[in-house]
């Protein structure tokens, strides 16, 4: 519809729609906001292509089928060391012991693969997730597009036909958890499902365990950051279970509060969740798991959650294990409950008091052989996706994580709380490195320090730099964060000497790590509206000038020096002040007069001017306006 005046019927095709590229996929898009897209979610969707091939490369290989991706050298081939005739020899004797069932089958992309992934996009919308799974990944067996929406439906089938995948992809309209609760039996379920709704995924997470193979991958996006990064930490324990708290390493947080959440849906069903690939990106949060089934392994999952201790002022934080997992001699793994707490009452650095957050997933949540896969894989075929080289920088930031240390400080945080100049990152990290800790990035924040020394030393490597960059002591309070942690003296001789290995490989490549806004209100779109009716100009405007609307607005700088000449200078009252008038406090002097107190108030003048009486030869006194 145009305004929601006219039905689409009655619309001439140019005012119908918008032609959209991405990828290899070209979708036929309305004008009018009737189904959502996003063209920021274009590295969300490239990313989940690449995770999806390798997915698809692993789990055919296992049933001798081998992918071929488009531009993509053989790297399955015998081990390059080997000579040309060396190769030519084991190929033409493996050949020979294949039988010709056997031999090795391929996979390519727009081919049906009878024993290829059966993918689901719960909420499709205009369609171009699964046309572009359909064009760019190989091993599939089918794709349904599902939404709720007709429009949408309709929307769906007509690019598919426009790009020519009617054969993979299965155009359904449905509500998504019912679909997915309707392929509960193992014979019906999905071998991958994508799940990115607009918001919250929280609806669907029960459904989408239940739906997916054993073994098979369950990709979901949040786009809540409002609710999962702290703002809201009620509301986030009724979508996800767990209590959010106000970080700095509340992305990470975040991350790990939706793989609790997933995890905790799943051991309902005993089944459990092994992240692949866990990633905080622009406004929103991307998990890759894969969904496995066993009684066993799910009595471990209580001693992969952990509560947080936070403390409101230092920031020190501590995480406490909600169970424990433990061998006996006998090797047998037995479980029982965790000790704790790790703190006293009080923060033992600033003697502030500790926030409770959680509970989060505190295992790793990379798998680094599987990152490693799809990072070599984009690497030597650049020219797949439009965002490889911000898929290159994220990637390569994610295999130098410490994958054992959950969450990080700041580089901001750490000098900020004691009011100290900031270390460059060099710095902080060599001296991290001499002191016998390591240390690493986060892709999820671009001065973020993840290291395995406790807090105490890292307050010590503090007190350290300060004494190199010396705090005016007498301008701290006395129950100050700063001034506790500064009283004490280090126990610990920091060494800030630079160390080669102190800066990553990605930092001296030069990747693309942490992408800046290309753009304008880089973020997320409007939600679809039943109609289709486009934002007018009046609501734009009204958008923009909401933006911020917590912080006051700047102040007209005329008003400013208005509101500063009413107040009276210090420095001309002690005779100091050479601005003369330039200054832009007053120098308007105020006279005292016989018998008058002088006010109180520095801002009051006082204006001397005769009573009535005076002309009569009266008493004159002292009029204050």
């Amino acid at each position: 519809m145009e305004n929601g005046a006219r039905p689409c019927e009655e619309r001439p095709p140019s005012a119908l729609a918008a032609t959209v590229t991405e990828g290899a996929a070209k979708i036929v898009f309305p004008n009018a906001n009737e189904v959502f897209y996003n063209p920021v979610q274009e590295f969300n969707r490239d990313l989940t292509c690449a995770v999806i091939t390798e997915f698809a490369r692993i789990h055919l290989g296992t049933k001798g089928i081998q992918i071929k991706v488009p531009r993509e050298k053989d790297l399955q081939k015998v081990s390059e060391n080997l000579s040309e005739q060396e190769e030519e020899k084991a190929e033409q004797k493996e050949t020979e012991n294949l039988a010709p069932r056997e031999q090795t089958r391929t996979a390519a992309v727009g081919e049906i693969c009878e024993e290829g992934l059966r993918v689901l996009e719960g909420l499709a919308a205009s369609g171009l997730r699964s046309i572009r799974f359909a064009l760019e990944v190989p091993g599939l067996q089918c794709v349904v597009a599902n939404d709720a929406s007709a429009r949408a439906v309709e929307l769906i089938d007509r690019n598919v036909q426009l790009n020519g995948v009617a054969h993979l992809v299965q155009p359904n309209q449905a509500d998504a958890r019912m679909l997915m609760y309707q392929h509960q039996k193992a014979s019906e379920r999905f071998d991958v499902i994508d799940l990115d709704p607009y918001g919250s995924p929280a609806p669907f997470l029960d459904a989408a365990v239940q739906a997916v193979n054993d073994g098979g991958l369950l990709c979901v996006t949040c786009t809540d950051m409002a609710v999962l990064a702290g703002n809201n930490g009620e509301t986030c324990y009724s979508k996800y279970g767990a209590m959010a708290l106000k970080s700095r390493a509340c992305h990470e947080m975040a991350l790990r509060i939706v793989l609790h959440s997933l995890d905790l849906h799943a051991n309902c069903y005993q089944r459990f969740v092994v992240p692949l690939l866990s990633i905080s990106a622009d406004f929103y949060v991307r998990v890759f798991v894969r969904i496995f089934t066993g009684q066993a392994k799910v009595k471990s999952s209580a001693s992969k959650q952990a509560l947080v201790f936070q403390c409101v002022g230092c920031g020190a934080f501590y995480l406490q294990r909600l169970g424990k997992a433990s061998r006996d001699p006998g090797g047998r793994t037995k479980f029982s409950a965790a000790c704790g707490p790790p703190v006293t009452p009080e923060c033992e650095h600033c003697g502030q008091r500790h926030q409770l957050g959680g509970p989060i997933w505190a295992d790793p949540i990379h798998d680094l052989d599987f990152v490693g896969r799809v990072l070599e894989a984009v690497t030597t075929n650049p020219g797949r996706f439009h965002t490889s080289k911000r898929i290159q920088g994220v990637l390569s930031v994610v295999t130098e994580e410490l994958p054992d240390v959950p969450l990080y400080y700041t580089l901001d945080q750490l000098s900020s709380t004691i009011h100290c100049n900031t270390p460059s990152l060099l710095q902080l990290r060599s001296a991290l490195l001499h002191a016998g800790f390591r240390v690493s990035l986060s892709h999820a924040c671009k001065n973020a320090v993840k290291t395995d020394a406790p807090p105490l030393a890292l307050w010590d490597i503090m007190r350290c730099w300060e004494k190199e960059c010396p705090v005016k002591r007498e301008r701290l309070s006395e129950s100050s964060p700063a001034f506790r942690i500064l009283a004490v003296e280090p126990r610990l001789k920091a060494n800030f000497n630079i160390r080669g290995d102190a800066n990553p490989s990605s930092r001296q490549q030069g990747l693309k790590r942490f992408q800046a806004n290309p753009e304008a209100n880089w973020g997320p779109r409007p939600r679809a509206r039943p109609g289709g009716k486009a934002a007018s100009k009046d609501l734009e405007e009204r958008r923009r000038l909401l933006q911020n609307k917590r912080k006051e607005p700047a102040e007209d700088p005329a008003q400013r020096a208005a509101r500063l000449k009413t107040f009276p200078c210090k420095r001309f009252k002690e005779g100091t002040c050479q601005r003369g008038d330039q200054c832009c406090y007053s120098h308007s002097p105020a006279t005292p007069v016989a018998d008058t107190p002088l006010m109180d108030c520095p801002e009051t003048i006082t204006d001397i001017s005769p009573r009535p009486e005076a002309a009569d030869g009266g008493p004159a006194g002292s009029g204050v306006d």
